[in-house]
């Protein structure tokens, strides 16, 4: 099937607000980030289920001092959702690879799930421990 205009366009809007929150939260700049996130944010981590523009935001900020250093890897998207994948170092364990999968209604992130291997952190923080 090939794409419409339409279909095509909004795929790359799609990914284009997935480039963009990416960028911006992994750079600092939670406010340009968290611009692109719907107030009824559901956020599905590892951690637990976030709901909500100030919870998530709790989320985010928490992460951020730790982050030493963050690249995306690939960008990919629909009419609807995006995928962002990446790596990130943090101060506690390099190389933690990870992917959010987004759904974007309106111009805005209504669901996050972000995915990642939880086993480095566990082991960085027993070597830690001794």
């Amino acid at each position: 099937m090939i794409a419409t205009n339409a279909s095509a366009a909004s795929a790359a809007s799609a990914r284009s607000i997935a480039e963009t929150f990416g960028r911006a939260w992994m750079s600092g700049d939670t406010e340009t980030a968290l611009g692109l996130v719907a107030d009824d944010v559901v956020c599905d981590a590892p951690s637990g289920r976030i709901e909500g523009l100030p919870g998530y935001r709790t989320f985010l900020e928490g992460f951020l001092p730790m982050l030493t250093s963050a690249t995306i890897t690939k960008v990919l998207g629909d009419e609807t959702s995006a995928a962002i994948v990446y790596t990130t170092d943090t101060t506690f364990v390099s190389d933690l690879r990870a992917s959010d999968y987004l759904t974007i209604e309106n111009g805005k992130i209504t669901y996050v799930q972000t995915v990642f291997d939880r086993l480095p952190i566990t082991e960085a923080r027993r070597a830690q421990q001794g």
